[in-house]
């Protein structure tokens, strides 16, 4: 588990810069590239809207999810911004998470005058 624990203080490192760098306001989108970038910089593998098939029953269906950021393989990454945080976001997070067989997320609201209050960890 700690490997999670590094690979997610990573991704939250890289956010934080982000977040310095811009501050809220702007559209998910620009967050998104620009996370993408930050994650380059810093070398950490991550694929970016990574299509999310629905199964059901014994069905893999296309039904338009996406995965924001998955990185490393490992950690499923839900960007958001926001003005207020919903519970269903939470869900989502978890959601994904589940289609996508992983056991860790973050959920980054780049709508926030701090960071920290916009970061949400789900799993060990």
């Amino acid at each position: 588990m700690a490997q999670f624990v590094e690979l997610t203080d990573q991704i939250i490192g890289a956010a934080i810069e982000v977040h310095r760098e811009l501050g809220p306001g702007l559209l998910e989108s620009a967050y998104q590239t620009c996370m993408c970038r930050e994650l380059s910089l810093r070398g950490i593998a991550f694929e970016q809207r990574v299509p999310l098939p629905v199964e059901y029953k014994g069905v893999k269906l296309d039904c338009g999810y996406e995965i924001d950021l998955l990185v490393d393989s490992k950690v499923v990454v839900e960007l958001k911004a926001v003005i207020d945080h919903h519970p269903v976001f939470d869900a989502q997070l978890l959601t994904y998470m589940k289609l996508a067989g992983k056991i860790v997320g973050l959920l980054l609201n780049f709508h926030v005058p701090a960071i920290k209050d916009g970061i949400r960890r789900k799993g060990p």
